[in-house]
């Protein structure tokens, strides 16, 4: 029987998927960051009539991923991420060596343990929950699409060495979907520990400047690429923004620096004027 081992399932994407996993039938290793958050998983499992095994895990803390490395995973999915939202020149050191640390050097060292075991056995499966966040950026999300940026590289890396040991590696590339975790992202400036007279931005008045989807897709998709029945190495949701993102890449190709200089980008003016959590 394959075994999933998910992180960041106490919430999101990674609790759902989790959920569904069970469902169908798989050994499911759902991993949450804090200890709280065992009892309230296990719990909905219960209530959802499925088997989980809820093990904390840290990603960024060491002991929880050497715990990790003794289990038996067919599939990784490293989910576990945060947001952090604020405009380049202002988000605090600390919140932006946090976000790098949760996103990116967390997870590739809790793969790196997981990916030997693989390798050993010959089979095995990483799947990275990116963004399209990772392919383009938006104001006031740089330091989160950067940390995505480097997920799509360290995927895209893994893809090729581990392709003659014969593991597999895939990425999910949800866009704005209305789970509350784009509108977090555009508070957490609520708790920076800096001199908020020193801001150029007065975060209060601005939110994530996209409206959001109904996050079905995401399940089912990740769900298809846990199980095989997707075989893509990149997978955006929803379908219908590909377009949007593949015009978006080919732009930058063309833009000037001197474009739009000393006027408001359309898209730092929608941050002023969108609602909170406004879905499509």
């Amino acid at each position: 029987m394959t075994t999933v081992l998910v992180t960041g399932a106490g919430s999101g994407f990674g609790k759902e998927v989790a959920l569904r996993l069970a469902a169908r039938g798989l050994e499911v290793i759902a991993g949450v960051e804090i200890v709280a958050q065992i009892h309230a998983l296990a719990q909905e499992a219960e209530r959802r009539g499925v088997s989980l095994q809820v093990e904390k895990l840290d990603v960024t803390h060491d002991g929880d991923r050497r715990k990790a490395s003794g289990w038996d995973v067919d599939v990784l999915l490293n989910n576990a991420g945060i947001s952090e939202g604020g405009a380049v020149a202002d988000i605090p050191a600390e919140n932006l060596r946090r976000q790098y640390e949760v996103n990116i050097v967390g997870p590739v060292m809790l793969t790196q343990l997981i990916v030997k075991k693989m390798v050993a056995k010959k089979k095995g499966k990483i799947v990275f929950m990116s963004s399209v966040a990772g392919l383009t950026t938006d104001p006031f999300a740089g330091a989160y699409a950067s940390s995505k940026h480097a997920v799509e590289a360290i995927a895209d890396a893994l893809s090729q060495e581990m392709r003659e040991f014969g593991i597999e590696v895939a990425t999910i590339n949800p866009g704005p979907f209305l789970t509350g975790f784009n509108d977090r992202m555009f508070e957490t400036w609520k708790s920076w520990e800096d001199d908020p007279s020193e801001r150029l931005y007065d975060y209060s008045q601005i939110a994530f400047p996209h409206e959001q989807y109904d996050p079905e897709p995401v399940f089912e998709t990740t769900i298809g690429v846990i199980t095989g029945d997707i075989v893509s190495y990149r997978n955006v949701e929803p379908k219908e923004i590909i377009g949007q993102q593949r015009k978006q890449l080919e732009a930058v190709w063309t833009r000037k620096v001197t474009d739009g200089l000393g006027r408001r980008p359309e898209i730092v003016q929608k941050a002023y004027d969108i609602k909170p959590g406004t879905p499509v």
